[in-house]
């Protein structure tokens, strides 16, 4: 299997009780679930947080003007439509004064509202006990990286 790199960038959004909003997709090839932050690929001369904002806003109707100037780059290794993408995504932490604010698919595009299965506003103590994987799995490194006063921040067990 062939490897691509698409650069993209990602938006970890906390809501008022610091709630991580995760996007389920399901991958059209295989059929697998996947949980992941809002997100998406970096257009032809667009920054990476201008992309971030962008997507967060397609995505899920959120103000993009949330999203903080300051990211993280993460590696990514994964498969999504029979292909494996590797490489560098730029994640970006936006934060929600409302309890889980609602969201509004109106800027997805037909392929993506077919494979989006849900979305939910998980407390952080969840998130191992999701019935689907967690890409990145090391979210919780990336999370600290970007929050560092989080719970997530804690390691686990302590």
């Amino acid at each position: 299997m062939d490897t691509t790199h698409r650069p993209a960038a990602r938006v970890i959004c906390l809501d008022a009780a610091e709630r991580l909003l995760l996007m389920r997709w399901r991958d059209p090839f295989d059929g697998a679930l996947i949980w992941e932050p809002p997100g998406g690929g970096i257009e032809p001369h667009e920054t990476p947080l201008a992309a971030a904002r962008r997507e967060l806003a397609e995505e899920t109707g959120l103000d993009p003007a949330a999203v903080q100037d300051r990211g993280v780059p993460v590696a990514r290794d994964f498969h999504w439509k029979g292909t494996h993408f590797a490489g560098t995504e730029h994640f970006f932490l936006a934060r929600y004064a409302a309890d889980r604010p609602p969201l509004r698919r109106t800027g997805l595009l037909p392929d993506e509202q077919a494979t989006l299965a849900g979305h939910a506003w998980i407390p952080w103590p969840d998130i191992p006990a999701l019935p689907d994987p967690l890409e990145p799995p090391h979210l919780r490194t990336v999370l600290a990286d970007l929050a560092p006063d989080g719970p997530w921040s804690t390691p686990a067990g302590a």
